[in-house]
């Protein structure tokens, strides 16, 4: 009888259960279906109402630009302060990266007219003719 009982426990598994891994895998893609539309987000603007919902450009050619009421700039979500020049940099940085680049430009309604127009102007000093202004086509206030 005892060399029966430890025969048993020397008997390797030939199967692989699976059970476990299909768990990890399924909270992990709940996980990234929460978490990205998070990533996505962008500060808190309210956009003037006006214009189409139709991207014309490839979303990897698209970098955000925003400017906040108070004058603080942003590029891809990252405060820049209100150094013009420092957006200037960074945004020549971008266009030797990607000659394609479009500059999408966020700016508050109840914003300053000067913050957006001054990027306008910082894209053209350096040759990027490529830019949009976003906008809220549902007219939320």
């Amino acid at each position: 009888m005892r060399r029966f009982s430890q025969r048993n426990s020397l008997v390797t598994l030939n199967d692989i259960n699976v059970t476990p891994l299909l768990d990890l895998a399924f909270v992990l893609l709940i996980i990234f279906i929460i978490t990205t539309p998070l990533m996505e987000q962008s500060i808190g603007l309210k956009l003037p109402v006006g214009g189409s919902n139709k991207a014309t450009a490839k979303q990897d050619d698209v970098v955000v630009v925003e400017a906040r009421p108070d004058g603080v700039y942003y590029l891809r979500g990252r405060a820049l302060g209100a150094d013009l020049r420092l957006l200037e940099s960074r945004l020549v940085e971008e266009y030797r990266k990607n000659p394609n680049m479009v500059v999408r430009i966020r700016a508050d309604r109840a914003g300053k007219f000067e913050l957006p127009v001054n990027i306008i102007e910082v894209c053209r000093r350096n040759g990027v003719t490529r830019f949009d202004i976003a906008t809220d086509t549902q007219g939320g206030r």
